[in-house]
C-alpha cells in the first residue's frame, strides 16, 4: 500500500479544496482520504496513486505534513475493538499519527494506521487485534 500522508490544513473554508486542486493539477488521484479539524487547525490524512508527486506538491504549497508507511490491519467489528488495539500501540510507547477505516468485512473492519514508530506496531497491528 502507499504511504499515508497526514496534512495540516486551516479550518476554514476552502482549505481541503485548495489542496485537492493542487493535487488534481498534477493528475493524482487520492486513493483513500479522512479528517477534521477543531478550532482553526483541521487535518487530512490520505493515500494518493503517486507518493512523490504528492509529496512534491505538500512541499511546494508549504503544507506541514508527516509521511508514513500505511500498516493494515483488521480489528474486531465489534465495541472495544478499537480500544484494544489502540490500547496495545500506547503500551508499546507508539504514537498514532493517523488512521484510515479501508472498509468491513463480515466482523473485522480493515484500517490503515501511520504511526511514529512502525518497526514496534508492526507486530501489534500484524496480529490482527
Amino acid at each position: 500500500m502507499a504511504n499515508q500522508f497526514v496534512v495540516e490544513l486551516k479550518n476554514e473554508p476552502g482549505g481541503l479544496a485548495t489542496l485537492a486542486e493542487a493535487l488534481a493539477e498534477r493528475g493524482i488521484d487520492l486513493r483513500a482520504i479522512g479528517g477534521g479539524g477543531i478550532g482553526d487547525t483541521g487535518h487530512i490524512i490520505m493515500t494518493t496513486a503517486d507518493d512523490d508527486a504528492a509529496r512534491a506538491v505538500l512541499e511546494t504549497g508549504g503544507y506541514t505534513f508527516i509521511e508514513g508507511e500505511s500498516i493494515l490491519t483488521e480489528v474486531d467489528d465489534r465495541p472495544g475493538g478499537m480500544a484494544r488495539l489502540s490500547r496495545a500501540l500506547a503500551d508499546a510507547g507508539v504514537n498514532i499519527y493517523g488512521h484510515l477505516f479501508l472498509g468491513r468485512w463480515g466482523d473485522r473492519a480493515m484500517f490503515a494506521f501511520v504511526v511514529d514508530d512502525p518497526d514496534k506496531a508492526r507486530p501489534i497491528l500484524e496480529r490482527k487485534a
